[in-house]
Parts: C-alpha cells; structure tokens; sequence
C-alpha cells in the first residue's frame, strides 16, 4: 500500500535538474527556479517546442528520439540526463490527494488520510516528503501505522523524496516566523536559512508529479498534510464537485485553524485545534482539478491550475492546522491568544471524529455587557498622567467636569512648576485623586503605561460605570444635545465603546503663552478627511468598565477575553459600528471607521509656540526615548481649517474654573503655576539651542507648512520639514492637485 519513489534531481552546470519524463507525447525536462529561459536550446536530437515558467522555474516540452538518456536541451553543455518513465497507471481513475508533508509526525499524516477516505471520498495519496538530510523519512513509519490500523477504502500511497532542497533561502516553513499570524515576529530571533524544509521555491515540482503519476486520476485535490478538507454533505464534497465542474476544475477555500493550548510534552494533532480567529477573515486558497478535463499546458501552481477559472458555485471549503503545520519552537504563538475562539464545527470534528479531548480556553466570569443602554447612569472616570502641565490644570478639569466627567485619577512625576501642589489641593477639595506615578518601581514600564495598572486597583475604577485614558491636552468635544456626556451616551444606543478621533488643532498662529483657556484661544485645525500623518487619525475611547478587556490602554483598553467579543458594541464618534478587525489592536481611524458627527476628541498637541518649549523641555510621557522637536511640531501643528464648535461650552468651562477658583488656596497656586510657567519660557529663549528651536517654529516656513499637510505623502511626515523644497513651502496658492513625497525614509525625524 505505502510505495516509495525519488525524483531525479541533480545540479548540472549551475542549473538544478528536478526531473526529466519521457513519453510518447514528448521529454518534459523540469528546470529549477532562475533557469534562463534563452538558455533553452535544441541538442542532439532533443528539440524544445515550448517552455513553461511557474514562479521562475521551468517545464520544456521538447521532441526527442526516446530511449532511456537524453541530452539536456541547454546551451553551453553536453551533458545527458537519465530519462524517468511516467507511471500513470498507478493512479488510474482515483481520487487523489496531492500533498507536501513538512515535519508534521507519520501519525497526524495518517489521520489525515483517514479523514479524507472515510469523509470525503479520497482513495489514493501522492506525497512529497520535504525532510533534512539527518531526518527519518515518512515512508516506514506511515507503513507500520498502516499495519496496526489499516484505513479501509485507501488504495495506493506513493512517498516521494527529492535528494536535492526544494525550498528558498530562508527560515523552515515550519517555523512560527513563517505562520503569517503570529505576533511578535521582530521579537522573534530569526534561525538560520534552512532550504531543505523552507518555503517551496521550485514550484515546477508539482507539474514533475503532475506528468510522472497523475495524468490518467480522475480528480486531484491539492492540499498540504496540515490541511483538512471540511465536512460536507453528500454532492458538496470537493471530489463530488469535480466530477461535474464545466471547467475541470474547483477551488478551494482555508481558513487558519488553531489549538488554544497543546498539552506539554505531545506532538499537535488535528484535534488539538478547535479555535478560529474572530477577527481574522484571511485565509488561504487550493484546488481540486480532473487532470483529464484541464488543459495540458495548464500548469499546477499554488493556487490554481493555469488560468482555469472554477465555476462561482464550485468551491469547497477546508482547514488549515497552524499548530501542525508550524510544529518547531511550540513556545511561541502562532495567533494573537486574545483573537482565538472555539469554533463549534472545530469542537465537533476533534470529539466525533478525531475522538480527541482538546484544551479549551478559560470561559469568562463576566455578566453580560451587550444590550444594556449607554444612558443608563453611572459615573465616568479619566486616568490621566501630567508632568510640568501646571497652568492648564485647572482649565481641563473644569471643562470635563461640565460635561459630566465625575472622578480623575492623576499620576504625576518629577514636576518643578507647581503640578504637584496643584493636584494635592484639589485632592484635598475632593475634586480628584493625585497618586506620584509607579513607573520607577516597575520594571521596563513607561510612566503612562505604569500608571494604567497602578489605576486598576483604584477604588474610583471600581465603580466607574464608563472609563478612558485621555491627556491634558485633549478635550471632548460632543457635536449631539447640550455638548453633555449624557447626550452622547444617549445617542449611542446600548454601544458599550465610544472611540473618538483626533482632530488635531494647531497652534493658529500664536506665538507667545496666554493665561486663558485652550479652546478659547486656538481655533485652526486639520480637515476632518485628513490620513496623514498617521498621528492624525489616531482616537481614545470612552469603555464600559464590564470586564470584557483585562487592562486599560492608551488608546483604547487592551487584553479581550476573546469568548467575550460578541458582547462589544463599539461605536466611532458617529455612532457606526467599528469592524471586528479593530477590538484587539486598532488605536487609529481609517476611511472606514472615522466619524465625528457625534464627538470629536480635540487634541490641542503644541498650544502656543512658547508654551511647546516647555512641552519639549519636559518630555514625553509615554514615547519617552523619542524628542518632541521639529519632526513633532512639523506633524502635529496643522492650521488648514477653522473650528469653533468646542466654544459653545466655553460658558459652562469657565463657571466651573470659577467654582475651583474658588476653592481655598487654588486661585493662588493656579497663579503660581502660571508664573512658573513663564519663568521657564524665558530661561529656554535667553539663548542656545531652545532659542533657535523658538525662531524656527515660529518663522515663515513652518507657518506656511502648517496649512500645507493635505499635499503631503506620508514618508514627508517621517522625513521632516526639511525634505520639502522651498519652492513649494513658498507657493502663496499651491494647486488643489499638488502633491509632494519623497522616498523611504530610515529614521523618523523626530
């Protein structure tokens, strides 16, 4: 039952050699990958008719006098080749499995076969064994399983060896690196090139087994040994559908499985995998083509059979096993954990008919979150963290105070402006808890990310009904009812996840620092349609605080109980759906997901040109390694348009600065901010560095660039300011149409 064949393969002058058959119908000489085709010429009898290239590597079709040597139809040799007898009558009329195994064990390869004849219909195998030189080959241990439990209704199995490699250059198929939804991969370390058991590169290998054994099969379905076609009813099998499909031939259509967790110590099995991603829709794609009813000149590839277009009604369907197929280095994930749920069609096919009992993940302790109205009342907390922010504290509490903002936990660090006593007073009012920020105790953490879990434990998160990580120099501007958080909650339905974009507000043009409020002051903006730089869209969210995600985030919480997604109604700031695809990771919009009809997050990022030396002097909170000079306010400061919307809460801002004004001790430590503020805007101007920083934002160039962003590519952005020519900063009226980018960038200006 389990026959063994080799391919030919040799390396003749520099050109690998696969496979040479000959027949009646012609010698089909099959060339490696970067064999030049006008190397091709007729030799000693052997005359090429025509060349066929898949992925670089070639099958020649040539006239020749027959015998069991021939001479290499190649210019610049003389060399002869053994010629190989095709065998089609060892699969004469079956339904074959055509496959590559690549270190997946014998006995996931025999349940493999059992599958496919016992559901599917299959009754004969042709596999290519892509193993290392030091490796067991498949052939004996697939043989002794066999043995020990025969699979009735499979007829021949042929193993195939190629004494040369058949992949590229690079790192084993069988690596995580290779799986294309493994996270982390440039934390990954990268092994050596491992061309024996890498990704395929000498794709004219399947047109070899093609021409050696498959011509008179009467369906082939191309698959890998990690593969599994998906149960289907009677006449919906995929070699049900070959037989009457006009074109010869089906496609077949994957999707990437995987195991929640392999127990230590056993190889993964096909039972093992029960989970699919829930936001991952990608996949991959194979045929099943009747040899017999394709053109001749329709090569085997990848994913179709030469140009053979199926049918839209003759597709089939079928799984591909990530943990068998990637099987080296198991530590590693091969998914995102926090994107894998249990499929019940997987559950069933591991129970009834692997017989298998998979690891499944945790479920979820957590009430229901879907369904419950967003107006429902219940208070909403900010975690915020400030360093140096002294003269705009007081400004940004009371304007979310007066939309409904009921409770802020502030981290602070290493502040000299007066922050500090700031914040201690209107903890002692009541107003706000000030915790010093943690980071210096945590290992490897950022002061913003350090105070996010340090705010986990807060009793104010405890009994926060909706909850968001926002800074000092962002607003939330609400466009619906009376600018309250009440109307945007009332008109989001029972959405449980608020994200609003960034519309980034610039400095309009103001040079020097003002005591007044931010939104008051600066009013010239981004447009609303605006891609580039890929800051601009980039959004925070309003959560409620139910469990479904375990840590917040900066821009959104993070961590999804992946059994709990379907209990996320995530909304934009238009009140539309986000796309699944976005509850994992997204933190920015797209052209799909932006909208501010409902909200708008105002992100005032330079203020005034005086008060952003002061923001650079003191860092960054978050990409701390990272400076905030040129590249930053080249990004960041962006006057096109006007927008006052935010002003119509001024009146409601400023009565509730007046009530902390009041406050015991507050007016005067607000002052003395302020004059703390000044004082250091002075020292930085006095001279150096900060002095021409100064000049340079506040000049010509850069106010002219600051309506410019919309010509803008985006590698302009990574560039810097000084990557745009002067004869287009200069244009007093560029075009409408203009536009300007430059090539790849190596290092972001910063």
């Amino acid at each position: 039952m389990i026959e063994t064949r080799a391919l030919g393969a040799q390396v003749i002058d520099g050109t690998t050699v696969l496979e040479a058959i000959g027949d009646g119908t012609g010698l089909r000489v099959f060339l490696g990958a970067g064999t030049d085709p006008k190397a091709i010429a007729a030799r000693d009898g052997v005359v090429p008719r025509t060349a066929t290239s898949v992925n670089k590597s070639l099958m020649v079709l040539a006239e020749w006098p027959g015998g069991a040597r021939a001479a290499l139809p190649l210019r610049d040799t003389s060399v002869d080749i053994a010629v190989t007898a095709p065998e089609p009558e060892l699969f004469n009329g079956a339904r074959v499995l055509l496959a590559a195994r690549n270190g997946e064990t014998p006995a996931l390869v025999h349940d493999w076969l059992r599958h496919h004849v016992e559901t599917q219909g299959a009754d004969a195998a042709l596999i290519l064994d892509r193993t290392r030189p030091d490796e067991a080959g498949l052939a004996e241990p697939l043989r002794a399983l066999m043995d020990a439990a025969p699979i009735a209704g499979l007829g021949r199995v042929i193993v195939v060896t190629c004494p040369l490699p058949l992949g590229s250059d690079a790192t084993s198929d069988r690596h995580p690196l290779q799986a294309p939804d493994a996270p982390g991969k440039d934390r990954m370390a990268v092994p050596k090139p491992d061309p024996w058991t890498a990704p395929l590169a000498q794709m004219i290998v399947w047109e070899a087994l093609r021409w050696r054994f498959l011509s008179r099969a009467r369906a082939v379905a191309f698959l890998d040994v990690s593969d599994l076609l998906a149960p289907a009813p009677l006449g919906r099998r995929a070699f049900d559908l070959i037989d009457g499909a006009q074109a010869g031939v089906i496609a077949l259509v994957g999707r990437r499985i995987y195991p929640w967790r392999v127990r230590k110590g056993r190889a993964p099995t096909f039972g093992d995998h029960v989970c699919d991603q829930f936001d991952n829709p990608s996949g991959n794609r194979r045929w099943v083509c009747a040899p017999g009813r394709v053109p001749a000149d329709a090569p085997f590839r990848l994913v179709r059979v030469g140009g053979q277009k199926p049918a839209a009604r003759d597709v089939a369907f079928f799984y591909r096993a990530m943990g068998a197929r990637h099987s080296e280095d198991q530590g590693m994930p091969l998914a995102p954990k926090a994107g894998l749920v249990v499929d019940d069609d997987l559950l069933t096919l591991s129970r009834d008919v692997f017989g298998f009992d998979p690891v499944l993940p945790p479920v979820s302790d957590v009430p229901a979150a879907r369904g419950l109205p967003a107006a429902v009342p219940g208070r909403t907390a900010i975690v915020t963290c400030m360093k140096n922010e002294g003269p705009f504290i007081l400004e940004w509490i009371a304007y979310h105070r007066a939309i409904g903002v009921d409770d802020f936990i502030v981290y602070t660090n290493d502040c000299t402006d007066g922050t500090d006593a700031m914040m201690d007073l209107l903890q002692d009012h009541g107003i706000l808890a000030h915790r010093e920020n943690p980071f210096r105790t945590m290992v490897d953490m950022k002061p913003q990310h350090a105070a996010l879990e340090a705010a986990e434990a807060e009793p104010i998160m405890a009994r926060a009904a909706w909850a968001i990580c926002m800074d000092v120099d962002e607003f939330i501007n609400i466009h619906v009812g009376g600018g309250h958080l009440r109307d945007l909650y009332r008109a989001v339905g029972d959405a449980n996840m608020i994200s609003m974009t960034w519309r980034l507000f610039g400095n309009s043009d103001l040079h020097d620092f003002a005591d007044m409020p931010t939104p008051a002051r600066f009013d010239r903006c981004a447009p609303q349609l605006i891609r580039k730089p890929h800051q601009a869209w980039g959004f925070k969210t309003l959560f409620r605080n139910t469990g479904i995600y375990r840590k917040m985030g900066v821009h959104r919480p993070k961590g999804l109980k992946p059994d709990l997604w379907e209990q996320i109604s995530w909304v934009n700031g238009s009140g539309e759906p986000m796309p699944k695809e976005m509850l994992r990771t997204g933190w920015r919009s797209s052209m799909e997901t932006y909208g501010y009809d409902l909200v708008t997050l105002n992100h005032y990022a330079v203020r005034d040109a005086e008060s952003f030396l002061v923001k650079r002097d003191r860092g960054r909170v978050n990409h701390v390694e990272r400076d905030q000079g040129l590249g930053y306010w080249f990004r960041m400061n962006n006057n096109t348009e006007r927008d006052t919307s935010i002003q119509r809460m001024l009146p409601a801002l400023e009565a509730e600065m007046a009530t902390l004004r009041s406050l015991p001790g507050v007016a005067e430590q607000h002052d003395r901010c302020v004059a703390a503020h000044r004082a250091r805007i002075a020292e930085l101007r006095a001279g150096g560095a900060f002095a021409a920083f100064y000049a340079e934002i506040t000049g010509e160039r850069m106010e002219r660039l600051s309506r410019m962003h919309r010509h803008f590519g985006a590698n302009v952005f990574l560039a810097g300011p000084d990557s745009v020519p002067e004869a287009i900063w200069r244009d007093p009226a560029p075009a409408d149409d203009l536009f300007f980018t430059v090539g790849d960038v190596d290092e972001t200006a910063h």
